[in-house]
């Protein structure tokens, strides 16, 4: 009999319609991973966030048909993972589930459909390739406390083969589909994390640097390029320089705008409203006549099958965490990184 193989996909999450938006955002700002202020406190500035942002998150929402396209294209890539685990390890028998931070499905809906099948393994594999406590910490986080026990953890990708590879590629296409314009430079954009949480040991940022050196290491053709950070929120002060700012920067050099969204594999409101519209609209305004975006990862063949290899490559060995090549990545200054072996690179 084949042996079961669950694979988890964390991710965010998002609203399915109108009327979702206010919870969805009260669940994401009431976890301790993103407001960090006691608990009465946070709870409080979860419901006052959630109320006073819900009118624009909804008209933001309503350019995309109401919703969040975030489970849709999450299920696009969890079908394609499956068909390509099939084809490459037919031996096993293979299920990939869905397990949302901060709306449907959730953690805990997902660990029940998990024990229902009764697995003889699970591979918990985070949709995102660069690790922080705010996301992969606290999906884990999530779902240990939803009863979902130990599991073969794949805790991050930032420079794995596939992830580069997929990213450049479609760097590169985005440029020649529009005739290889000179003076132009390569934006990579991440989404932002407050500063505080990057001193306290968080190797988000760190993990956001290499996987932009890796990537623009493909592309000489393309020498000029900037990392920048989207989507901050709140009064804290966030790491940059941000998105805004490179725009101003590129405008000011005259340079036209190539952007990428380096840390997310999926379409959702951070590209399609944020990068396409908003930031869009900016560089117009600030003169710059080249503004092309690049598409998100997707189901970009090249990343699907990094996340086979990561997913296959977690089946051996013993169960627990499953960093790249078996080792820490993240020098030993980051705190925070979950793997506390191989600390030899700080």
């Amino acid at each position: 009999m084949a042996q079961k193989i669950a694979v988890v996909l964390f991710n965010l999450g998002g609203p399915d319609g109108p009327d979702d938006v206010k919870p969805f955002l009260r669940n994401l700002f009431r976890d301790p991973a993103i407001i960090s202020a006691p608990g009465p406190i946070r709870e409080f500035l979860a419901w006052l966030i959630s109320t006073t942002r819900t009118p624009e998150a909804q008209a933001n929402y309503a350019k995309m048909g109401g919703g969040s396209p975030l489970l849709a294209e999450t299920r696009k890539q969890a079908q394609a993972l499956h068909e390509r685990l099939a084809d490459r390890s037919p031996d096993h028998e293979f299920r990939i589930f869905t397990a949302m931070r901060y709306w449907h499905p959730f953690l805990e809906d997902t660990v029940r459909e998990v024990e229902a099948w009764s697995p003889d393994e699970i591979v918990l594999l985070p949709l995102y390739p660069q690790f922080s406590t705010s996301t992969t910490g606290s999906s884990l986080t999530g779902w240990m406390k939803a009863g979902g026990g130990e599991a073969r953890t794949i805790c991050c990708y930032p420079m794995a083969e596939g992830f580069i590879a997929a990213h450049a590629d479609l760097l590169r296409k985005r440029w020649q589909a529009a005739g290889a314009p000179k003076d132009i430079r390569v934006l990579l954009s991440a989404h932002g994390l407050p500063e505080r949480t990057v001193k306290k040991g968080d190797p988000y940022q760190w993990q956001i640097e290499q996987t932009c050196a890796a990537v623009m290491k493909r592309l000489p053709e393309l020498p000029d390029w900037q990392i920048c950070y989207q989507s901050r929120v709140g009064p804290l002060k966030w790491i940059g320089p941000s998105t805004e700012d490179a725009i101003d920067r590129a405008a000011a050099g005259e340079k036209g705008i190539l952007l990428t969204p380096i840390a997310f594999v999926s379409e959702h409101i951070e590209t399609l409203v944020e990068l396409d519209d908003e930031y869009a609209e900016l560089a117009h305004e600030k003169g710059i006549g080249t503004y092309l975006r690049v598409p998100a990862l997707g189901v970009d063949t090249a990343f699907i099958d990094s996340l086979v290899a990561l997913t296959l490559d977690a089946l051996t060995g013993p169960v627990g965490l499953k960093p790249p090549c078996g080792k820490r990545i993240c020098p030993s200054g980051f705190s925070q990184c979950p793997n506390p072996a191989n600390k030899a690179h700080g």
